[in-house]
């Protein structure tokens, strides 16, 4: 590592010790202040030097001594006041009364052109990096499932429903419809995460492995993935005219209104809406033995699927029309997502 000292020169009407180590400057004040100032990185030294050389600088003349070295005369000696206070008067100390040391930097041009040379190596590498298409092709890099937009997920499957979306359906409805409290209860947090990554790092997924025995790890999986979508599987944009909906006194047009607004859902989101639904609506019919309601599915689901871009509004009372929308809908799937007829 490059040498680099700041050299100033102060002068002070008591004795002051001022050290100085390799990229390291320690000042001690009478008072028994001591600073120390010290960095691995040549530049930000250079910075300080040149912060300290403006303030001084900035002093009036008369306040100063032009050598060669930086110099300027305190009347205090605490550090507070020696940055608040300047001596107003012209008189030098007496010689015994002062003390100090240079701080001498030596930035050569070497440091310059090493540094100059770094960087244009740099920025030849950045731009010879190969692109994340072509690592994504070449499988370097696979495209994520987890925090990924619904669609591009599907797109890359080719398909309207995300396959381990299908996966954790199918593999709660082998072994887990009877379970008590399926979706209420939490599953090993880390060995949640555990699958999260195989889900993203690899294309063959098997939920009947032994390691993802328990059936909570599954279910806490897929709400995670929900949780995770840069956007919920009700869209941002249609937040507010679902609360709305819901919101109407009349059930029979409340349910209309529903229907008509997740029939105008994007495709993957309509499809993917269908599939959960009925999934969840067969938890809600096994009730007497996982005791899961459609209203405790509501509870667990609602913020998980539709929440508002921006919360401007009172959370608890957004809280209630989440729920209550997707009791609804589970209430009366048939209605929402089967023909138009009324």
């Amino acid at each position: 590592m490059k040498f680099l000292k700041i050299c100033l020169s102060f002068v002070f009407p008591a004795p002051v010790f001022i050290s100085a180590v390799p990229d390291t400057g320690t000042i001690t004040t009478v008072s028994g202040n001591e600073f120390l100032l010290q960095s691995d990185i040549d530049f930000l030294i250079l910075d300080w030097f040149h912060a300290i050389k403006n303030a001084i600088d900035r002093l009036p003349k008369e306040q100063r001594i032009t050598s060669g070295n930086l110099e300027f005369k305190l009347r205090k000696s605490s550090s507070i006041e020696f940055l608040n206070n300047l001596d107003t008067e012209s008189k030098e100390p007496k010689p015994e009364h002062r003390k100090s040391l240079i701080f001498r930097l030596n930035y050569s041009a070497s440091d310059t052109n090493d540094r100059n040379r770094v960087k244009s190596r740099l920025k030849k590498f950045i731009s010879r990096r190969p692109s994340l298409k072509t690592l994504q092709e070449k499988g370097l890099i696979k495209d994520q499932i987890f925090g990924s937009h619904l669609h591009m997920v599907c797109g890359h499957e080719k398909s309207t429903v995300p396959k381990f979306v299908r996966l954790c359906i199918e593999a709660v409805e082998r072994r887990g419809l009877d379970v008590d409290g399926i979706y209420r209860v939490s599953g090993n947090l880390a060995t949640i995460q555990k699958l999260r990554f195989v889900v993203n790092q690899e294309e063959k997924l098997n939920l009947d492995d032994s390691q993802w025995e328990d059936i909570h790890v599954v279910t806490g999986a897929l709400k995670m993935f929900f949780r995770e979508l840069p956007e919920p599987l009700f869209p941002y944009s249609s937040f507010e005219q679902f609360v709305e909906a819901i919101k109407i006194p009349d059930n029979s047009t409340r349910i209309k209104s529903i229907r008509n607004l997740v029939k105008e859902l994007p495709r993957t989101n309509y499809d993917t809406m269908k599939i959960l639904f009925e999934h969840l609506q067969k938890i809600a019919a096994k009730e007497s033995v996982n005791l899961m309601s459609t209203q405790s599915l509501g509870i667990v689901f609602g913020p998980t699927l539709l929440r508002p871009e921006k919360e401007t509004g009172n959370m608890a009372v957004h809280m209630l029309y989440q729920n209550q929308i997707v009791e609804l809908m589970l209430s009366e799937y048939s209605k929402i997502f089967g023909s138009e007829e009324d």
